[in-house]
């Protein structure tokens, strides 16, 4: 940075029955692009610290999958996308690592896998900057589960849960 100073970028990994105000927020959002809320998943609590010669601030913010009742997508749209995605992921990873650090990676050194917050059966952009974030491969596959829960209107994703994810 000019001046001095670094930023450091940490993530922490649900995934978390949504805040109220990110279920407030989902709520909004669904319902302004004409949709019902289904349930609300906070996937990841993204920390950005700033420590520089004379200062020192931070800043938090709470990636969630909003799970409007949006249609599926069929599986040839669904298969187009991913490739859509597989043809920017190198890219994608590099540009990410010149704003934010080093995209992660596994323990092997494997890159961590991008995950979609609005997912591509649901229309998530598949290149879409604010819709992709790393994810760690145990967890992500993991998250199919609470995201058909999600969409199907199942608890815990329809009812609030605390104002933060963890403990600090």
């Amino acid at each position: 940075m000019p001046g001095g100073g670094q930023f450091r970028t940490v993530i922490f990994y649900g995934p978390w029955q949504c805040s109220p105000n990110i279920m407030n927020y989902c709520r909004d959002k669904c319902a302004g692009e004409g949709y019902a809320l289904q349930g609300c998943i906070w996937l990841a609590d993204v920390k950005m610290d700033f420590a520089g010669n004379t200062v020192r601030a931070g800043s938090r913010f709470g990636m969630a999958n909003c799970c409007c009742n949006y249609p599926a997508l069929s599986n040839a749209q669904t298969e187009a996308s991913r490739r859509k995605w597989n043809n920017i992921r190198t890219g994608f990873r590099e540009r990410w690592s010149e704003k934010f650090g080093e995209w992660p990676r596994e323990a092997n050194g494997d890159p961590y896998q991008g995950h979609h917050i609005r997912d591509l059966k649901h229309g998530g952009n598949p290149t879409d900057w604010d819709n992709i974030i790393p994810f760690p491969k145990d967890l992500h596959e993991d998250l199919l589960t609470p995201y058909n829960q999600c969409y199907a209107n199942q608890p815990p994703w329809t009812s609030p849960g605390g104002s933060y994810p963890y403990g600090e």
